[in-house]
């Protein structure tokens, strides 16, 4: 089942480190099967607030996500963001084929407290 990083990043002002860290994050998660599914894109809200920038980088199981978060390479290059830009990091499972969410609304239902 596919796993995703998303980062939800704050406005920055340039820096040289913020370039260098978005030359170098690439060879951080390709051994990982990782790949950059949304970056340095805009994006539309449509409900709530949400300012600065969504990053998805895309991996085939949470266990290489999570091997890649705390792998050397990484933990070596994210102080190069993080000392500038403030955020918020999750890394998540997706659904699994065939998901049905009839299912979990059924489930839902049926953990409500009787009328």
């Amino acid at each position: 089942m596919s796993a995703y990083a998303i980062a939800h990043l704050r406005e920055a002002a340039p820096h040289p480190e913020i370039a260098e860290y978005i030359e170098r994050i690439p060879a951080t998660f390709e051994p990982y099967g990782g790949r950059f599914l949304v970056h340095a894109t805009q994006h539309e809200v449509k409900e709530g607030d949400w300012p600065g920038h969504v990053v998805v980088i895309g991996f085939p199981g949470i266990a290489e996500a999570r091997a890649w978060w705390d792998s050397p390479a990484y933990r070596e290059i994210a102080p190069l963001r993080s000392r500038h830009i403030e955020g918020d990091v999750i890394l998540v499972e997706g659904v699994p084929e065939g998901y049905d969410p009839a299912a979990t609304a059924k489930a839902m239902r049926d953990a409500l407290p009787a009328e």
